[in-house]
């Protein structure tokens, strides 16, 4: 291609694919414009632009938000001045897409409100949409953040996930990240309720990556992690209750207190069968605060995983079958834990009576 062949007109509202309006420098270079040529057609009532530098779009129309997202994925994922090339995204795949160089977005990936928006949560903004779009790239790119593109530095960057075919960083991760630049609690409240409700991802792995981030001492987070925690137990009995009755397990008393007659109480369970001694109790452990202010005290998950098993064991050493299921698996594998739940039920006559136990209202 020459200087006086132009790329085929482009028009947003009916390219079939917006990396065919949205191009770096390195990739017109190898449709064969140099940069002359580019700079030309993007000066005063040119048919191109460059919002962003080293990045292009092929209309005068301003940019959707689809390819502000694109723009600002090129520009994060740019070539180092060094010359080497960061590890490339895998290239989305399917017959519609035309052959390209390399995606260009290299190690970088879209986080933030934006990937939330990319994921599906209606409290986020319409991608692309924001005053600012966040970018995750590795903590060792030389790179600043410009125009609406903020760069979020990361030493360990997560696998990313492929949405509408770009990169974008998992659900956790981008929540944690949004939530990083908000200060209204009833936003960041509202983002964590959904992240629980829309099945986005689990609470504990939410709290992990808020405590990773260094936000849970935060004020606008203090005041929305209870909530978002009960939300995430609430959501959690509604699956375990779902089971029961999806695949007709026996009826259970529910959310109930175990205590030995006269004696000291053993611990509540979300779920007892008194006739085949099978408790099951929901593993929504995350770490719990204490303290108060930016101090706040987290008790780590190993300590609760230490006080669980020793409770565990307590009450299996009373004869009772203790079933722990955990809000993911319920999600992802219903079918397989309810024949877990119903093999402990069976297996009860084999086993010798349990010890006698007061069953209380929790």
């Amino acid at each position: 291609m020459t200087q006086n062949t132009p790329l085929s007109p482009c028009h947003p509202r009916t390219a079939g694919d917006v990396r065919q309006c949205v191009l770096s420098a390195a990739q017109l270079r190898a449709r064969g414009v140099p940069a002359s040529v580019a700079a030309a057609r993007c000066g005063d009532g040119g048919p191109w632009q460059q919002p962003l530098p080293g990045v292009y779009v092929l209309h005068p129309e301003p940019p959707t938000g689809e390819e502000r997202l694109v723009c600002a994925l090129l520009y994060a994922g740019r070539p180092p001045a060094s010359g080497r090339r960061d590890v490339p995204a895998q290239p989305e795949t399917g017959r519609d897409t035309p052959a390209q160089p390399e995606s260009g977005y290299g190690e970088a990936m879209v986080t933030g409100l934006a990937a939330l928006a990319l994921h599906g949560f209606a409290a986020a903004p319409p991608p692309g949409s924001a005053a600012a779009i966040d970018v995750l790239v590795p903590r060792t790119r030389r790179l600043r953040s410009v125009g609406y593109v903020r760069l979020v530095r990361s030493a360990g960057s997560p696998r990313a996930e492929q949405v509408r075919g770009l990169p974008v960083a998992p659900a956790e991760r981008a929540l944690a990240d949004a939530i990083a630049g908000l200060q209204d609690p009833l936003v960041v409240r509202g983002l964590l309720i959904e992240a629980v409700r829309g099945g986005h991802c689990e609470p504990a792995v939410v709290v992990r990556e808020l405590s990773r981030a260094k936000l849970l001492g935060r004020p606008q987070v203090v005041a929305a992690v209870d909530s978002f925690l009960a939300e995430g137990r609430a959501v959690a009995e509604g699956r375990l209750y779902d089971l029961v009755r999806t695949y007709e397990l026996p009826e259970p008393l529910w959310n109930v207190e175990l205590r030995l007659p006269g004696g000291p109480r053993l611990g509540g369970v979300d779920a007892y069968w008194p006739e085949q001694a099978v408790a099951v109790e929901l593993d929504t452990r995350a770490p719990r605060l204490g303290g108060s202010g930016d101090g706040r005290r987290r008790e780590e998950p190993g300590v609760q995983w230490s006080a669980y098993a020793a409770r565990r064991e307590h009450l299996e050493g009373l004869g009772i079958t203790v079933v722990h299921l955990t809000p993911k698996k319920l999600r992802d594998a219903s079918e397989q834990q309810a024949v877990v739940v119903r093999t402990a039920l069976m297996a009860a006559a084999d086993r010798e009576p349990a010890a006698q136990v007061v069953v209380l209202p929790r």
